[in-house]
């Protein structure tokens, strides 16, 4: 088993309040979940309203696969219109099944 994580600092400069910068997240995470079919949350800076931590996480049956994808959606992200990437942390465990 192959588990991938990601987690991704935002900026959301165009925010004015929690609800436009919840407004933006909810649409990057239910994209994000529909096009990758990944786990998303807000992970950190829940109280910011011009920036956004998200953990992404999936399971894979190849390290390739699982790299393959997050590295996708890393592309993606840096071509957000409501968002900029600030920064990512990739990590992709393996694990043999006992």
């Amino acid at each position: 088993m192959v588990v991938g994580i990601l987690q991704v600092r935002l900026a959301i400069p165009g925010a004015a309040s929690l609800k436009d910068k919840r407004r933006v997240v909810r649409s990057v995470k239910d994209r994000l979940h529909r096009q990758h079919q990944v786990s998303v949350a807000e992970v950190d800076r829940q109280d910011d309203c011009e920036a956004a931590v998200l953990g992404i996480a999936l399971a894979a049956s190849d390290v390739r696969v699982a790299q393959s994808v997050l590295d996708r959606i890393v592309d993606g992200l840096k071509n957000e219109r409501d968002c900029v990437l600030d920064d990512h942390q990739c990590e992709v465990m393996t694990g043999t099944p006992e």
